[in-house]
C-alpha cells in the first residue's frame, strides 16, 4: 500500500489514466459535481439534511451548492412520524439553502406522485 502511495505522490497528476475526471479545472478552482445551469428559473425540489423538504424557482446557486430559491414552500412533517411530510405547506418566499444542507435536488416539472403500488390492501 505504502508503495503505492508512494509512487502517486512522486507521480503527481500525470499518472492518472486518459479520462479520468479531475474536478480541478486548469485555473485551480474546482467544477461543481452537479450541472443546475438548466434548472435556473424553473421548479425544483430540494432535500435538506434534517428531513426538511422545499420546492421553488431556482434563481442561483454556487459551486458550493449554496441554493437561492424563489417562492419557495416549505412541506411540513408529520407530528407523530417526523420521517413523513403531510399536505401541510408554508410559504417561505426567497430563501438560501446553504450547500451543506442539501441533500438532493430534482426538478419538478416532469415528476408525479403515484400510489404506492407495494402497499396491501386491508384486509389481504
Amino acid at each position: 500500500f505504502f508503495g503505492f502511495f508512494d509512487f502517486w505522490v512522486k507521480c503527481g497528476k500525470s499518472c492518472f489514466p486518459k479520462g479520468y475526471r479531475n474536478l480541478n479545472t486548469q485555473s485551480g478552482r474546482k467544477e461543481t459535481v452537479l450541472d443546475l445551469a438548466k434548472f435556473v428559473d424553473k421548479g425544483v425540489q430540494v432535500k435538506l439534511t434534517g428531513g426538511r423538504q422545499v420546492t421553488g424557482t431556482l434563481k442561483g446557486y454556487d459551486q458550493l451548492l449554496n441554493l437561492v430559491l424563489d417562492e419557495a414552500v416549505e412541506f411540513l412533517r408529520d407530528q407523530d412520524d417526523p420521517l413523513k411530510t403531510t399536505d401541510q405547506t408554508r410559504r417561505l418566499g426567497l430563501i438560501v439553502c446553504r450547500g451543506t444542507a442539501v441533500m438532493l435536488v430534482s426538478p419538478t416539472d416532469g415528476t408525479d406522485e403515484i400510489a404506492n403500488p407495494f402497499i396491501q390492501p386491508d384486509g389481504a
